[in-house]
């Protein structure tokens, strides 16, 4: 695990997603860890159309890897204003750039209070080490 990235300016969730927070609009991912887990991701369903809002610890997608499917549970509520188009036809990019290239979705906020429950990227290593 110590090969993982989590980098520092992100929050994170028990559940293995990333928070990016620019302003009132947030990236959501999902980490290193998770993908790694996964193994070779070879599908995604998100809100493609960008028309949905999505809430605190409600499903808005799922993710098919080589090894399980998975549930994507969204650590904040918000408005989606951007969809990664990309990963429909190159979902692998989740496993080359988790936090880069592979971000799902843009929300701008709607309950900014929630961003307190996310973990600093030292509490998620801590909480990683204790699985």
């Amino acid at each position: 695990m110590a090969n993982l990235n989590h980098p520092a300016n992100l929050k994170y969730t028990k559940s293995d997603e990333w928070v990016r927070v620019e302003g009132d609009q947030a990236t959501i991912g999902i980490t290193d860890y998770a993908q790694d887990q996964l193994g070779d991701i070879v599908y995604i369903e998100l809100p493609w159309d960008g028309s949905h809002s999505v809430s605190h610890e409600t499903k808005f997608g799922d993710i098919e890897s080589v090894k399980a499917t998975s549930e994507l549970v969204s650590p904040i509520s918000g408005d989606v204003v951007k969809v990664n188009g990309a990963l429909k036809d190159t979902p692998e990019l989740i496993n080359d750039a988790p936090y880069e290239d592979g971000w799902m979705l843009v929300v701008k906020l709607t309950k900014p209070e929630e961003l307190t429950s996310l973990l600093s990227a030292e509490e998620y290593q801590k909480h990683l080490q204790g699985r």
